[in-house]
């Protein structure tokens, strides 16, 4: 098989942007798989998906990396934070480290996307206080933002990454 998309998603942000990017790879040579259903199906090319948790991917797709070995690996992924070119960089950094040596990493893809209502609540109840922080309410813009997100246009985004992974190596 020529490609094969491996995702996890916890609130459906991943996903939307998985199914753009599966869309995008030509062919009929694909599949495209939740982690928790990847049983070791083999590719050439491996697209793994991840919501960012706490600055790097979560536990599932930290493993399923850290088992790849001889194969060509793209990353994407969503996180609550607003587009920041320094931070995404250091998300892809702390990913990266799960890639085994023998692995060629071809590039990464990531976009913001919605978070859990229970993450509004927490900067609302940190904003009613007296000593409240300022930046909370940076925060709650930044949170309301990500409301909208992934958008159409983070979808042609990755959908282009994803041509280029393919077309490019």
């Amino acid at each position: 098989m020529q490609a094969m998309v491996v995702y996890s998603s916890k609130t459906g942000n991943t996903q939307k942007i998985a199914t753009a990017i599966f869309a995008a790879i030509p062919g009929d040579s694909k599949d495209m798989q939740r982690v928790e259903e990847y049983k070791g199906k083999e590719a050439d090319t491996f697209f793994i998906g991840f919501w960012t948790d706490q600055g790097n991917c979560d536990t599932k797709i930290a493993n399923l990396l850290s088992s790849l070995h001889g194969k060509r690996i793209a990353l994407f992924g969503t996180c609550g934070a607003a587009r920041d070119d320094a931070y995404y960089t250091e998300i892809v950094r702390e990913v990266k480290k799960w890639i085994p040596a023998d692995n060629d990493y071809l590039g990464a893809f990531l976009c913001q996307g919605k978070m859990p209502m229970q993450v509004r609540r927490r900067y609302e109840t940190l904003a009613s206080g007296a000593d409240a922080d300022p930046h909370v309410k940076a925060m709650i813009r930044n949170f309301d933002e990500a409301l909208l997100h992934p958008d159409k246009k983070d979808e042609q985004d990755a959908a282009e990454f994803a041509r280029k992974m393919v077309s490019e190596n």
